[in-house]
């Protein structure tokens, strides 16, 4: 059973992809998924897509599609999809609207996608369109209906399976193929006996049986926009064309045609010799002489301005009726216009004449004639004096008016008089024209416009006379309108017909449909009629004239003609100009191939560019999944190399080409088309208006004129050609390469990609006819990577001298003098044009001999047995993800054994830390390492982001979708194996990654043995394979949340594996040896050695990742609950709370932990961060409290320990305890070894650290101005700008974030006592020798938080500082700094405290500072570090930044404005939090809190996404751009934002934004 294929498709907000093409098959699924910008709407989606088979197609008709959920989240939908699967071939259309709205004229975004029809031939033998091999045949040609078959089979043994019959119907008086005369009436030309008519019924039977015996279907022509001028029912029905009754603005263009068309007359009885106008016009003064004569004796006595103006006189006696009877009303327009009479009679013209009487029965309008001036007359001395002269007034506009009119009517008929004389240059005077020469009554200067009666022929006069009384049987001729807008009908209100701008057909009328059916009624029904036999008969149609075929009309008509038809296999050939204009039709009509015409080409080069353009994919194509992005495609092709609108190749270019042309053509990946008459080299333009004589019958008797058989022309070598084009396209070479050999020679190649057959045919085209036939080229040979098995064929086209071309009179006949001298099945070194030499075993060189113009050879290859084998063993490597990968025989090749040589069984007992190794690490961690190894470099790209396997996917993640084979990375891995070793070897220096490394190996051994072309592809498959298996292993080590989760959710927490790793430069300290479990181990290949091998945490990618600077103590615990704890990784958690604690010094943990040995200890806020860690690891993990009992190794058990290794060992919670008791006692001391070599930076009093807990209010205080101990901790060091040893942000005194992480964790240690869990009950405060209790000391915080941190809305009496306050309604940054100012700033730090110690703030005040800190600090990503209305803020941060602007030199706003991500999660959560509790009162305000959070977490989703380091950043610049010194990943940005969606999935809400499971519903459209 078929795999389904399944095309996803990502909606975007405000879409219109109406101009984009999408084609997709039947069975296939599409699945719509939204994208960020939709995330947070209501989405309703719908589509005009039966939803199952019982329901039929009607394209007004919109079916609403259910969304669905894949994950078990309640909260995140950020992956609910819905999905169609293609029942219908056809063209359809999807919108979608936000507004809650069914109505597509409230479409947010829409789009189209075509499904292709399934043809099938014989005895329902399934075709594809790329197997189609269309011939053209002029039906007229055919001869009586009775000789058809002899003729058409003509195209059966030449190998076609399509045969494009032009319209099959009777035709009118010109005779063209496409001028009908009955669109219902089969022609009465076929039947040659009256008593034996043949019908439409018996066309059916003959196409019938072409179909299932010859296996051949048939195509027709739907005309649609015109027929013939002589058609019956056109004269029964002629509101059914454009006539100046229904459409009266071609009255004026009609007699511009009528005084054309006498002046032709007249030029052809000479009566303008005697002004230089002869009857036989050859010269260029001819031209000119009747351009004077037109322009100064013609159109001036026939008046046309007067079809547009105004009548003067009788406008003013209705003026002075209106004027007496007072009428007036203000007017909607400002100025006094003529309004066009609908009628166009001569001066019928208006004017609104109600604006005339308000604005000139007036004193104003009295006062200046002409004018409509301010200032009132005063020899006005009467009634009668001042309505004189307000008419003298608008006579004088009224005549004002006019004038103008007549200069742009004037500018119309000079338009058209130039275009007039154009067209008599082109048909009589021209080099290049047809060169007529005499003017006749047939041959007129130009052809008429319209269709006129015989009666009213007599001259312009009486031509208007009768316009004017038969209105209704003066009819426009169609054509054509270069470079017009084809979605313009340009019959309808334009200037075409008037300025003689339209390339006319004169022998048919342009047909008048309306805008639907009820305008019309009998042109709708014959043509319904016309095009649902057409369908009946016909397996397909070709849409005539389609550009300009108003679009409404032509759904209709597909429509209707599908439905008779289904699979109906619809193709046009348009004239746009343009390819977005080209898609629309398409996916308007459900077009499924477009005409292209390899004659366009002027040389070789530009026609191998056709041939790769419209055909299939690149050699050696990634292999794509089967559930894949729905990407844009090109229109399919259906490529000619003669159309029958094209002159003849042999005119054209040569003779010699049209065998080469075929083949290149034939190499096409797409449906080929040609015309009848190139096969037999006919060496002229077969006309489909003036050919007469019929096409030869297929016969072996050449004796007989009208036969002709293989060895006529190049039929042989095009049933050749046909036959290779069939089997490469059912054998499935997909794959195309197109080689320019030199400036005649092109190479293409079609490739296999499940075989890795390859055919090339090399073809010496000849666009001249060549100086000497037998000249042997000598040109650059082809490489073939395996074996030639053989050359299919080879020939050229030879010249016989002594035979002369004759046009027979009453058969189509071709060149005789030409021959086609062609082999089959040779072996190559029996070639006549091509010889091998080998280079090794597996590479080969054809060498081109005697490539004479017009030869064509063409050569099978095939891999050879060694890179056959290679292919295997990596499909079989391959089926080990899961892959079903097939054998060139087709069957499966799935390895199912569980041994270290199966991968998915060496993957299973990788943990988490080896997959960091496998997965990630950046160029520094790889580095630190001592392996040899760092980040592998792409010559022409750069370092790759990761060493592991996520840096080189996230290269192919942009390579693949777009096949870019040039990419740097593909030539790196064509030109060498240096990746593939690098992806190995690095895994083989470590123990636990060795069976792995040792397998990446041994398929890296089998992909060398294959062709260096194949290697990117198959890299790719290996790649992706196990980096999808990796992944897939990684998320099943996670929580439920994470394994249930969505892709954000996934996506976020992979960056715990991604962070989480064992860098050799930056170990933990030693963990106790009593801990149960023990912690990870590594194995060195290089030592043999075993090592601890705990995971640290990164804080960021790439600055923060190895040595001093990788595990800083905040970051990690910050981080630790969304990266360890959401993500259910205990026992790191576990063990990094552990490691840290034991590294506990004077109270604090380290800022910089380098091992504990080096560890820097000047930050204050660490510590909290840890006790917080601890707090959320009690609450999450299993057992969690057990941790407080576990063994701490103290590295210094005292403040004055030099270190001990190993530590000594202490309880958790006597660590925590000492911690707690130093704060509380006070402590000052300075940092170790202080000093430059310790920071360069900092001045000495930087140095020192002070902590303590500032009482009776409890609250955390420490630090000075010198130093910055918190997470904002940037320190000045520009010299130059004066900011060197001055801390940006020093935030001393109490920190509102340290605060708040203060009162949770004394508050959870007050109710671990109480339970029994934790010992001490509190700590000593030791200025009153005071037992502090922690319930006490949690109540101290809270009675005192809200008084002295909050600012409130309104000033209060003895509030402190009132000056200094900026922002209102916000909680404080600082409380006790020492620059006072500080305070007052508004920052993020306060949500930080909203969280973790909801119970310290009242609810209303923490909502207004929360919706202040949404309209001051919220941007894309982050918020902002300081209040934009603050001095210091500057949004931008730039390290090398080495102004004077202390602000700003050396990157000083680090924490001054730029948006950091971390924060903006506190935000987050503290909203949910909050509105959660307000909820009550305000009913709603959770779900628009949550429906706001959604819409922020969209733009993480996004940037997570599209991140090359799939992560999100440390921080943005303002407004979210892109910071380059900003860490391109963040742990604590991944985490806080992780624990967000976490809070998200707990909150209970009624509903979400995005509502799945919708009731279907059935949407009308007009």
């Amino acid at each position: 059973m078929p795999t389904h294929q399944v095309r996803v498709h990502h909606l975007n907000k405000g879409e219109n992809k109406e101009s984009t093409l999408y084609r997709l098959e039947k069975g296939w699924v599409l699945r719509f998924l939204l994208s960020p910008s939709l995330h947070s709407l209501t989405v309703r989606l719908f589509c005009n897509h039966p939803p199952d088979p019982q329901t039929p197609f009607d394209r007004r008709t919109y079916h609403e599609l259910e969304w669905k959920c894949p994950t078990g989240m309640r909260s995140d939908l950020t992956d609910i999809y819905a999905e169609l699967q293609m029942l219908n071939s056809g063209s359809f259309n999807y919108f979608f609207t936000i507004d809650e709205s069914t109505c597509i004229g409230q479409a947010n975004g829409q789009g189209f996608f075509l499904v292709e029809p399934v043809l099938s031939v014989g005895r329902d033998e399934e075709i594809t369109m790329d197997c189609l091999q269309v011939q053209t045949v002029i039906t007229k040609l055919l001869g009586p209906f009775n000789e058809w078959e002899s003729r058409l089979a003509v195209a059966r043994e030449t190998g076609y399976n399509v045969i494009h019959f032009t319209p099959v119907q009777e035709l009118g008086i010109s005779n063209s193929a496409y001028s009908i005369r009955d669109q219902l009436r089969f022609s009465p030309v076929y039947s040659t006996d009256e008593r034996n008519v043949y019908t439409m019924n018996d066309l059916e039977s003959l196409i019938a049986k072409m179909h299932k015996e010859w296996r051949v279907l048939s195509i027709t022509d739907l005309v649609l926009n015109h027929t013939s001028k002589d058609s019956p029912w056109l004269m029964e029905h002629p509101e059914c064309a454009y006539n100046c009754n229904n459409s009266p603005h071609l009255k004026p263009a009609y007699i511009i045609d009528r005084i054309f068309h006498y002046f032709s007359q007249e030029i052809a009885k000479g009566k303008w010799e005697s002004q230089g106008i002869p009857p036989s016009v050859t010269e260029e003064g001819h031209l000119q002489a009747m351009r004077h004569v037109l322009h100064n004796e013609i159109f001036p006595k026939h008046k046309i301005s007067e079809f547009y103006k105004v009548d003067v006189d009788n406008v003013m006696k209705e003026f002075k009726k209106a004027v007496d009877e007072n009428r007036s009303r203000e007017p909607n327009e400002s100025e006094l216009k003529i309004k066009q009479d609908p009628e166009f009679g001569r001066m019928k013209s208006s004017i609104d004449l109600n604006h005339a009487v308000y604005r000139y029965n007036t004193d104003r309008g009295a006062s200046e004639t002409g004018s409509q001036g301010d200032q009132e007359s005063p020899s006005v001395l009467n009634r009668s004096e001042r309505v004189e002269k307000c008419c003298e007034s608008l006579r004088d506009h009224l005549e004002h008016l006019n004038r103008q009119k007549e200069a742009e009517i004037c500018d119309h008929i000079n338009q058209a008089i130039e275009n007039f004389i154009a067209n008599a240059r082109y048909r009589f005077v021209a080099d290049y024209g047809n060169r007529l020469g005499q003017v006749t009554i047939d041959e007129p200067l130009m052809h008429s416009y319209f269709v006129v009666p015989d009666s009213h022929d007599g001259g312009v006069e009486k031509a208007e006379q009768c316009m004017l009384r038969e209105p209704q049987l003066v009819m426009a001729v169609n054509g054509w309108v270069m470079a017009d807008d084809p979605l313009r009908n340009f019959a309808e209100g334009s200037n075409v017909y008037l300025r003689r701008e339209l390339i006319a057909w004169g022998d048919s009328c342009k047909l008048r449909y309306g805008q639907k059916p009820a305008d019309c009624p009998a042109l709708w029904e014959r043509m319904r009629n016309y095009a649902e036999i057409t369908a009946r008969i016909f397996h397909g149609v070709r849409l005539d004239n389609c550009h300009s075929t108003p679009v409404h009309v032509a759904e209709y008509m597909i429509d209707v003609a599908r439905k008779v038809r289904p699979d109906l296999y619809v193709v046009a050939e348009l004239f746009t100009g343009s390819e977005s204009l080209d898609n629309l039709f398409m996916n308007r009509l459900g077009i499924n191939s477009l005409i292209r015409e390899s004659m366009t080409a002027k040389e070789a080069h530009e026609q191998g560019r056709l041939v790769y353009r419209f055909g299939g994919l690149p050699v050696g194509s990634f292999a794509q999944p089967r559930v894949r992005p729905l990407v844009p495609t090109v229109a399919h092709a259906l490529f000619f190399d003669q159309t029958h609108d094209n002159p003849s190749p042999v005119q054209e270019r040569s003779a010699y080409d049209l065998w080469p042309t075929a083949a290149l053509v034939a190499m096409a990946n797409c449906a080929i088309g040609s015309n009848r008459g190139y096969d037999q080299i006919v060496p002229h333009h077969i006309h489909v208006v003036n050919e007469e004589r019929l096409y030869a019958k297929w016969g072996q008797d050449l004796a007989r004129n009208e036969n002709i058989n293989l060895s006529v022309g190049i039929n042989a070598g095009k049933r050749l050609l046909n036959n290779l084009h069939y089997e490469l396209a059912t054998g499935g070479f997909q794959e195309v390469f197109v080689d320019q050999l030199d400036h005649e020679v092109v190479a293409v190649t079609r490739h296999n990609p499940q075989t890795h057959q390859s055919v090339i045919v090399i073809a010496r085209t000849a666009f001249h006819h060549p100086q000497n036939p037998d000249d042997q080229r000598i040109v650059r040979s082809v490489q073939v990577q395996g074996i030639v098995e053989e050359v299919l064929f080879e020939g050229c086209l030879r010249q016989k001298h002594g035979c002369e071309y004759t046009k027979d009179d009453k058969t189509i006949n071709g060149l005789p003098n030409y021959y086609l001298e062609v082999r089959e099945h040779v072996g190559l070194a029996s070639s006549q044009y091509a010889f091998e030499q080998s280079k090794d075993n597996e590479l080969k060189e054809v060498h081109i001999k005697n490539l004479v113009p017009g030869a064509v050879v063409a050569i099978k290859c095939s891999l050879g047995d060694r890179a056959k084998e290679a292919v295997l063993e990596i499909r079989r490597g391959m089926g080990q993800f899961g892959y079903m990968m097939r054998s060139y025989s087709g069957n499966t090749t799935y390895d199912d054994t569980w041994d270290k040589s199966n991968f998915r069984g060496i993957v299973s007992r990788l943990s988490l830390g080896d997959l960091n190794r496998v997965m990630y690490r950046v160029d520094q961690e790889e580095r630190d390492d001592k392996f040899g190894f760092s980040t592998y470099n792409i010559p022409g790209h750069g370092n790759l982001c990761y060493s592991g396997l996520r840096g080189v996917m996230s290269v192919l993640g942009e390579v693949r979708p777009c096949n870019n084979l040039g990419h740097p990375l593909c030539n790196n891995l064509r030109h060498g194996d240096w990746l593939m070793d690098y992806i190995s070897n690095r895994l083989k220096v470590i123990g636990n990654t060795l069976h792995l490394g040792e397998w990446f190996e041994g398929m890296f051994l089998h992909l060398k043995k294959v062709p260096r072309f194949l290697i990117p592809c198959y890299f790719d498959a290996i790649i992706t394979g196990s980096y999808i298996v990796l992944r897939e292993m990684a998320l099943q080590q996670f929580s439920e949340f994470v394994k249930d989760g969505s892709t954000f959710v996934q996506a976020l927490s992979m960056g715990s594996t991604q962070f989480c790793g064992f860098v050799r430069s930056a170990k933990l300290p030693l963990l106790s040896p009593n801990l149960d479990p023990k912690p990870r181990t590594e194995v060195s290949m290089l030592t043999n050695e075993v090592e601890e091998a705990p995971v640290s945490m990164a804080a960021g990618l790439p600055h923060f990742a190895a040595g001093f600077w990788r595990c800083w103590g905040r970051d990690t615990f910050i981080a630790l609950r969304g990266m360890l704890l959401v993500t259910g990784r205990h026992s790191d958690a576990r063990f990094l709370i552990l490691a840290f604690g034991g590294t506990l010094r004077h109270g604090l943990i380290p800022n910089l932990l380098s091992e504990g040995k080096d560890a820097r200890y000047n930050c204050r806020d660490a510590i909290w961060w840890w006790l917080q860690a601890i707090k959320s690891y009690t609450m999450m993990a299993p057992d969690g409290e057990k941790i407080l009992n576990d063994p701490v190794a103290r590295i210094f058990p005292t403040d004055e320990d030099p270190g001990k290794f190993p530590g000594k060992e202490q309880p958790l919670n006597t660590v925590m305890q000492e911690a707690l008791a130093k704060h509380m006692s006070g402590l000052k001391y300075r940092e170790r070894g202080a000093g430059s070599k310790l920071d360069a930076d900092m001045s000495d009093e930087g140095f020192n650290v002070e902590i303590g807990v500032k009482w009776p209010q409890g609250y955390v205080f420490g630090g000075n101005i010198h130093n910055c101990g918190t997470w904002m901790d940037k320190m000045g060091s520009s010299t130059k700008a004066g900011n060197k040893g001055q801390p940006a942000t020093p935030r001393d005194g109490s920190a509102v974030e340290i605060v708040g992480l203060c009162a949770s964790v004394v508050g959870w240690l007050a109710d671990m006592h109480a339970k029994g869990a934790y010992p001490h009950s509190g700590v000593k405060y030791t200025k009153e020798n005071e037992l502090i209790t922690f319930e006490k000391w949690a109540c101290s915080i809270k009675d005192n938080f809200e008084k002295d941190f909050y600012i409130h809305k309104e000033p209060k009496p003895n509030e402190e500082n009132p000056e200094l306050i900026v922002r209102r309604g916000i909680y404080k940054d600082c409380f006790n700094a020492s620059q006072f100012w500080s305070n007052f700033q508004l920052r993020p730090n306060f949500c930080v405290a909203l969280v973790v110690a909801p119970e310290l703030f009242n609810v209303e005040h923490a909502w207004n500072s929360l919706d202040v800190a949404e309209k001051v600090l919220l941007g894309p990503l982050g918020m902002k570090t300081l209040d934009p209305s603050d001095w210091a803020y500057d949004g931008d941060y730039c390290v090398s930044n080495d102004g004077n602007d202390p602000k700003l030199a050396h990157g000083f706003n680090y924490h001054n404005g730029p948006e950091w991500v971390w924060p903006l999660a506190y935000f987050l959560r503290a909203k949910l939090y909050y509105a959660s509790k307000l909820n009550k009162s305000r009913p709603g305000i959770l779900k628009d809190t949550v429906d706001f959070v959604d819409k922020v977490l969209c733009r993480h989703y996004q940037e997570l996404m599209h991140s090359p380091w799939k992560s999100l950043p440390e921080l943005t610049n303002s407004n979210g751009t892109f910071c380059a010194d900003s860490c391109r990943a963040q742990a604590w940005s991944d985490g806080c934002i992780l624990e967000v969606l976490y809070d998200l999935e707990r909150i209970e809400t009624a509903s979400r934004p995005s509502v799945v499971n919708f009731q279907a519903a059935l949407v009308k459209t007009q």
